[in-house]
């Protein structure tokens, strides 16, 4: 059993300390226990489906309906390291934890049971992503939305080459008319992608950490866009600041509010993409949040907020 205080704090507030102990419980745990049965694989989706993010919903507005892939990031599943190019600052401000997978010991507990199916069972993985991805682009035609697809919600997995079925199809070219779409830190990934060497329709963005800026600056040459976690505020509780689209630059590029919603295919080109810190983000002393009054500023919009 989790230790009642997890239960009892709300997941905004929970401690780094509290965060790890969750993140070391889970993989101490589960790394014990055997694969599960394949008739009963401990959740209930693959896919999470659309409505049930409060980010990605924010999508809705411009008519797309997404659905995410949440598997335990890092080593916390005990079987598999699934955030290869993950640093200390991002381990540690992850958002695994985060939401209900803070306080919910479900959630976490079915991102590792993802996990293991993907490890240990990858044909019926596979079955299972398929058809969940059927499901989800027949909702979004009833719906009349366009259908996208996040495969690396809290993970960092090259899925343009993993093949799923018999056909020798990648999810992107089994599914064409899906657009799918992903964070990651993988500067190799990224720099593929920024040259037009990815699939059409799988975008990446670039995640800078405490340890990766020289990567940053490669990938915005290439015309590639990055995402940066920015100290915007010293509010201790959820907020309503926002980062101001265009008011600040960031290694000599503009940076736009990527909190609006979470479809990175459809920002501009060659940008930083900010997102506001949040939860154990707020407290971050590693060098991975970046403090936005370092950035330069690119209009009076950033001084009036």
């Amino acid at each position: 059993m989790l230790p009642i205080v997890l239960v009892m704090q709300s997941p905004n507030t929970l401690r780094h300390s509290t965060r790890a102990k969750v993140l070391a419980w889970c993989s101490a745990r589960n790394a014990k226990r055997p694969v599960h049965r394949l008739s009963t694989p401990g959740f209930t989706t693959l896919l999470t489906p659309d409505g049930y993010s409060p980010k990605t919903d924010k999508g809705h507005v411009r008519n797309v309906a997404t659905a995410i892939l949440y598997l335990a990031p890092a080593n916390a599943s005990g079987v598999a390291n699934t955030c290869a190019d993950a640093s200390d600052g991002c381990t540690s401000v992850c958002l695994y934890a985060a939401g209900r997978g803070g306080f919910d010991p479900l959630v976490p507990a079915a991102r590792i049971a993802r996990t293991k199916y993907l490890k240990f069972a990858r044909h019926l993985f596979n079955q299972r992503l398929i058809a969940d991805t059927n499901a989800h682009r027949a909702k979004a035609g009833r719906n009349g939305m366009h259908c996208a697809e996040r495969l690396n919600g809290t993970s960092d997995l090259p899925w343009e080459n993993f093949v799923v079925d018999a056909d020798g199809h990648t999810m992107m070219t089994r599914f064409p008319d899906v657009q799918f779409y992903d964070y990651t830190k993988s500067a190799r990934r990224a720099l593929k992608h920024a040259r037009g060497e990815f699939p059409a329709n799988y975008h990446l963005t670039f995640s800078r950490s405490e340890v990766n800026e020289a990567q940053c600056r490669e990938v915005l040459a290439a015309g590639g866009s990055i995402a940066v976690v920015f100290k915007i505020c010293d509010c201790k509780r959820a907020c309503k600041h926002e980062i101001p689209d265009g008011a600040y630059t960031y290694l000599g590029r503009p940076v736009i509010n990527g909190d609006h919603d979470d479809l990175r295919f459809l920002d501009p080109r060659n940008v930083v993409v900010g997102l506001k810190a949040k939860g154990p983000a707020k407290s971050d002393t590693s060098g991975f949040v970046v403090d936005i009054a370092d950035c330069e500023l690119q209009s009076e919009l950033a001084r009036a907020a």
